[in-house]
């Protein structure tokens, strides 16, 4: 199982400090033997507000590493022009000397498409068109594109990336479609436990491992974001992420929903009093500090790590900026590095 780490930080960091742990984080990744740090795109709200752009921000963590994958997680296909994904990204690929990877993401939240409206209805086409067009442009290859004098112009991507291949995932919430999907494109998948429990995800998991087989040989990659918090003591590692990981579960409101629908069906956000909603959120924190996370001691992580290893996950991305504060995140990340070395 490889280890690596993610981040999806609320904007509510004091702005000397908003960076930091993303920074340290991937020091300390780069380190220690972590596969990669990964970095969304987020637009237009304080959750995940610090992440507009991540090939901005994976420039910043490749110009501070030397070894450690260099990944988005996720860049929304649909709202660029997969011209300016490649370029953006071989600059990456270049300043980290070969480390980038992308997880392609179709999009969800109709606010976000202000940038691109027009692709909002049929998103998923425009994802599965962006990734080929992206994946050819990253292989130098020459397309045809309108210009602005409404003819065609023929592109090529400089600089030219160091990696002859770019590494791909595509980001599921839970669909079975996007699994297979990626099964038949030969790419990676990248997904949660909003929504889905460890039964539905071995499953799923089953599923784009046949599809991948069968088109392209081979087993394909699975990458797991789990929030994480590793310390001394089980009980007080649930106090000390009760609130903040909390908070974060309702500023995610959008995403919440989800695991509400998942766990509660018939529930309506919109129609609850407040004390409902704390009911909620309580019940939720219950729920993925037992089973959706990596919280707890060395021990207990030991358990998990073994859990999703068995049903066929093969990265951890560990989301570690869900609130706490920075330097008790940083303070935790030796303890995470001792359950990656252990569990080898």
């Amino acid at each position: 199982m490889d280890f690596s780490l993610f981040y999806f930080a609320d904007t509510g960091i004091a702005a000397q400090h908003r960076y930091q742990l993303l920074i340290e984080g991937a020091k300390f990744a780069d380190t220690h033997g972590f596969s990669a740090v990964w970095t969304p795109e987020r637009h237009f709200h304080s959750f995940g507000g610090l992440y507009p752009n991540p090939s901005v921000t994976s420039a910043a963590v490749a110009a501070v590493t030397e070894r450690v994958g260099v990944r988005a997680g996720s860049v929304v296909a649909p709202l660029h022009h997969p011209v300016r994904i490649a370029e953006e990204w071989s600059v990456v690929d270049n300043l980290s000397g070969g480390r980038a990877g992308i997880a392609f993401a179709s999009g969800w939240n109709a606010v976000d498409f202000a940038l691109r409206p027009e692709n909002f209805s049929d998103s998923k086409r425009v994802l599965g068109e962006t990734v080929e067009a992206v994946r050819r442009l990253w292989r130098q290859e020459e397309l045809e594109f309108v210009d602005g004098a409404g003819g065609t112009s023929a592109v090529r991507i400089f600089p030219p990336p160091i990696q002859p291949e770019l590494p791909v995932w595509l980001t599921s919430a839970g669909s079975i479609e996007t699994f297979r999907k990626a099964g038949e494109l030969g790419v990676g998948v990248l997904t949660h436990l909003l929504g889905q429990d460890l039964d539905d995800l071995a499953g799923k998991i089953g599923v784009y491992r046949e599809t991948h087989a069968e088109h392209h040989g081979g087993p394909g990659h699975v990458a797991l974001m789990l929030h994480t918090y590793i310390g001394t003591d089980r009980d007080e590692v649930r106090e000390l992420v009760r609130a903040p990981f909390s908070t974060y579960l309702r500023s995610s409101l959008g995403l919440f929903k989800r695991a509400i629908g998942a766990d509660m069906p018939g529930i309506d956000l919109e129609r609850l009093t407040p004390a409902d909603l704390d009911f909620l959120v309580a019940r939720a924190f219950d729920r993925y500090f037992d089973t959706g996370g990596l919280f707890g001691t060395v021990s207990d992580a030991l358990k998990t790590v073994k859990t999703l290893k068995d049903i066929g996950v093969d990265d951890l991305a560990c989301l570690v900026d869900f609130g706490i504060d920075t330097e008790t995140a940083l303070d935790g990340l030796g303890r995470l590095d001792e359950v990656r070395r252990i569990q080898h």
